[in-house]
């Protein structure tokens, strides 16, 4: 993927959700709610501050994060459906 996102702008890949749940019961795509958490791809160089200076995100690329059921503008990019969001949507990030 060739997009650099802006400023405070973080492109995530939604993860794949399972499906069926752990009783085995398989779940049609009409029922299957959009996953809230996904993997950071490209990530801007920070926002700029009051004094002109730029803020580092807190986030990388590669990180595995949890963002609102709302949140971002979903695009295509080389035919894969990703999120682009600001930094601030992003309400956590999922750690091993």
């Amino acid at each position: 993927m060739k997009l650099r996102p802006l400023h405070d702008r973080v492109v995530v890949r939604r993860v794949k959700e399972e499906e069926k749940t752990k009783g085995g019961i398989i779940i049609p795509d009409a029922a299957k709610e959009k996953p809230q958490e996904g993997e950071v791809v490209a990530v801007g160089k920070g926002a700029v501050g009051e004094d002109g200076k730029v803020i580092a995100l807190d986030v990388k690329k590669g990180d595995r994060v949890l963002f609102g059921k709302w949140s971002g503008t979903e695009v295509k990019i080389d035919g894969e459906d990703v999120l682009i969001m600001k930094e601030s949507d992003i309400m956590g990030v999922l750690e091993k």
